[in-house]
């Protein structure tokens, strides 16, 4: 890491009982069943501000895991991202419980309405005092397109094509509809807006047509702070037009691997006319840890008894778009380009290569439920080892999944984070603030003046 450079911190999560580490949820501890529960979010939210994460960062998938098998038996049985709530009704209450800690959420852009998903996102900016940021997303289920009432998956790079001309238009919406003055509140005149200062967005683009003004005042942020997942090389593209925050795949803590993709982002971006550092990157980590070394090797061992290897092989069947029931064993798994999660794909293909790819080469890897192998050890020694990755990477921060909930973010938060503040790379205190402002510096509340989004912003010349 940088001199002087902190870490940030955002656990993982997903309104639902299984997300990552599948079968978890059967462990007598885990509460991950009471997922419906606005106490189990208010409590978590809780324990997050208390330990100074970031924020909270909140999966969401459309559709059932139903490629393995064919069926979406697997998942229901095993609460493999099913049963599955929406995952923005939570934040509100959240919101009211905190003061420091932000809501990331994952919205898919292919099936939400762009004029109403502008305003919801206002809406939240206005709740949270300007804590939230939209994980930009466009799916990768079949699923999910028959239940929205197509036949099939829109192809993987025609997604992208489509949220360009998406994102054009909510920041006309964010950036162009209200001037900063327009509202005025005047009791006296009667006048809460002066309409004058309230413009008309007219969007005629390649997929999105609108013309009508915002509905919602000039939020903190205006532009939620903006996170994209997809690392492929079209997600890439968008990231480095669009993205403030990218969350990758750990790949298994490969340095390399992680770094050369980190330094490609990077140069994209400065391709972008932003700088290097206009986009701060995440990467997935999923830990073990307690007190000693020795009694994190036992909590793993006992983790693994609750640990399930279908559900981990479901999840992952749906994410690379492959049904994986229907290799023996040993069988070399034939993988071929799918409209599923091109950096998935990618992460067991491209940056593994030897050995061929088998089903029980990959439950070596599921010893949790999931292909993220997992960090074990002591504080001291977890702590250790993340800040060395992310020295040796350039990447910014994590995002912690979930193990065991809530004891995998009470253990980090107890025996973790006092190692990294002790080592100088973790803060003692939130800055004040908007999101935007806690990740890019103080006045840093809308987007940045390089940001592409920033052009759309109202200016009295009318050039918008």
């Amino acid at each position: 890491m940088q001199s002087g450079k902190k870490l940030l911190l955002n656990a993982f999560n997903m309104n639902s009982v299984g997300h990552i580490s599948h079968g978890m949820w059967t462990h007598p501890q885990d509460q991950s069943p009471s997922y419906s529960s606005l106490e189990y979010w208010v409590s978590l939210a809780k324990t997050l501000e208390r330990g100074k994460f970031d924020g909270l960062f909140l999966a969401d998938v459309i559709g059932t895991n139903d490629v393995f098998g064919g069926s979406p038996d697997a998942a229901l049985h095993g609460a493999v991202q099913v049963p599955i709530n929406d995952p923005i009704i939570p934040i509100s209450a959240m919101a009211y419980a905190t003061q420091h800690l932000s809501f990331n959420v994952t919205a898919n852009l292919t099936y939400e309405k762009p004029y109403l998903l502008a305003r919801r996102f206002s809406t939240l900016d206005h709740l949270t005092n300007g804590r939230i940021g939209w994980n930009i997303v466009t799916g990768y289920l079949d699923s999910a397109a028959r239940a929205m009432g197509l036949t099939e998956q829109i192809r993987h790079d025609n997604r992208y094509d489509m949220a360009d001309d998406y994102l054009d238009l909510v920041y006309k919406l964010w950036e162009g509809s209200w001037e900063d003055d327009a509202v005025e509140r005047d009791r006296k005149t009667g006048r809460f807006t002066d309409p004058q200062k309230v413009h008309r967005v007219r969007h005629n683009g390649p997929f999105y047509q609108l013309d009508a003004i915002h509905l919602c005042e000039p939020s903190p942020q205006r532009t939620p702070v903006l996170f994209q997942a997809g690392t492929s090389s079209r997600g890439r593209d968008f990231a480095a037009r669009h993205a403030e925050c990218i969350f990758m795949s750990s790949n298994n803590q490969n340095v390399g691997v992680t770094k050369s993709i980190v330094d490609d982002l990077r140069r994209r971006a400065v391709a972008n006319g932003r700088a290097a550092d206009d986009i701060k990157i995440f990467v997935g980590v999923v830990v073990v840890v307690d007190k000693t070394e020795a009694g994190a090797q036992e909590k793993l061992l006992e983790f693994q008894q609750y640990a399930s290897a279908a559900g981990g092989l479901t999840h992952f069947s749906a994410s690379i778009g492959e049904d994986l029931s229907r290799y023996a064993l040993d069988e070399p798994i034939t993988l071929q380009s799918t409209q599923a999660m091109g950096a998935i794909l990618d992460s067991i293909t491209r940056y593994n290569p030897g050995a061929p790819w088998t089903v029980r080469r990959l439950l070596e890897q599921m010893k949790l439920g999931s292909r993220n192998l997992p960090l074990v050890g002591s504080g001291s020694q977890v702590a250790d080892q993340l800040a060395a990755f992310a020295r040796e990477t350039g990447i910014d921060g994590f995002n912690l999944m979930r193990v065991v909930t809530p004891q995998s973010y009470d253990d980090f938060v107890d025996l973790v984070v006092p190692e990294l503040q002790q080592r100088g790379v973790y803060k003692t205190d939130y800055a004040d603030g908007t999101l935007r402002e806690k990740l890019f510096g103080k006045h840093a509340a809308h987007l940045s003046h390089r940001h592409y989004g920033r052009q759309f912003r109202y200016a009295p010349e009318g050039n918008n």
